[in-house]
């Protein structure tokens, strides 16, 4: 199957899969016209979760100052109780978005993704040694995130922490491409050359990106590269171990809060939110990698140093 008949396969899928999820809501957890979040809000959501999800920018802090410019999540009528439960419904809903991006990268990385299956069924050593140093990165975060998740959520999920972590991420990221530049001749490992002390190293590193606005992507490229990979390999394994990080994140908010999230958003604008994240993924992760390729990542620095700093201004003066 060419990539092309994967993409329109991919994309049909998630129409099915929104509309089916759509579907799934009873009549007393579809919207009434206070629900928290429209069909446009949606889109806006999935939108800059799948262009952010895997660039080096933070999907988390983008989508929380987002949820914030459009006051998702936000009444002066409701109750202390009830702004709690609303501000949870929208967290929880931030973290659930990642399907789509999730999706995407099965899509674009399939290849990958069944040379790891055939790996696992014995048929491919390459394949199984890449999957096992997957599983390995992911260890460090599915044992801190299990303990850490409620405490990260409430006194993390703010924007002010997500500034601070813009601003820290995007220096660190001018930092390593100026090292990177300075080490131009040193011979980089390729993914296949990957050990698992170097992947469970890099897992640590993501643990990092527990703190909103830090970025995934970031942490576990640029461990990678410290590590000793080229940067096409270090992105290449950030998103092959994003896809299980995302989806034991996902599942395990999605299980934990889909009732509060039902009754508080509308299933169809969730669902059309994660359909247009696929969509957004798709288009951001092709345009990354050939990015990546030829310029290097200092300009995501520079754009978190501003972000950070606009941002900052905006909060000082109560724009935002």
């Amino acid at each position: 199957m060419n990539s092309r008949k994967q993409i329109f396969a991919l994309v049909l899928t998630a129409i099915l899969t929104a509309h089916l999820w759509a579907m799934t809501a009873s009549a007393e957890e579809r919207p009434s016209p206070e629900r928290e979040m429209t069909a446009v809000q949606a889109v806006i959501l999935g939108v800059v979760e799948g262009l952010t999800e895997y660039l080096p920018v933070s999907s988390t802090g983008h989508l929380l100052l987002a949820e914030k410019i459009m006051k998702i999540g936000e009444n002066p009528s409701y109750t202390a109780e009830e702004q709690q439960r609303a501000k949870a419904a929208a967290d929880a809903y931030t973290i659930c978005i990642q399907a789509g991006a999730i999706i995407a990268v099965l899509g674009l990385y399939f290849r990958r993704v069944l040379q790891m299956l055939n790996g696992l069924a014995g048929r491919d050593p390459l394949g199984r040694r890449l999957l096992i140093n997957v599983i390995t990165g992911f260890i460090p975060a599915a044992v801190i995130g299990l303990f850490c998740n409620g405490i990260i959520k409430e006194y993390l999920f703010g924007t002010w922490p997500v500034v601070i972590a813009w601003l820290v991420g995007g220096i660190a990221i001018i930092m390593v491409s100026m090292k990177n530049r300075g080490n131009a001749a040193r011979p980089a490992l390729a993914l296949d050359d990957l050990s698992w002390k170097m992947a469970l190293l890099i897992g640590f590193a993501q643990c990092i990106a527990m703190w909103p606005g830090t970025s995934r992507s970031l942490v576990t490229i640029v461990g990678g590269v410290l590590a000793g990979l080229s940067l096409s390999a270090a992105v290449e394994f950030s998103f092959l171990l994003g896809v299980v990080t995302l989806c034991a994140a996902t599942g395990y908010d999605g299980l934990k809060h889909w009732q509060i999230m039902a009754q508080t958003f509308d299933a169809q604008s969730m669902a059309i939110g994660v359909f247009f994240a696929f969509v957004a993924a798709v288009v951001s992760v092709k345009w990354m990698v050939t990015y990546l390729n030829r310029h290097g990542l200092a300009i995501f620095g520079y754009y978190r140093v501003a972000l950070a700093l606009v941002v900052s201004v905006l909060l000082y003066s109560k724009i935002i």
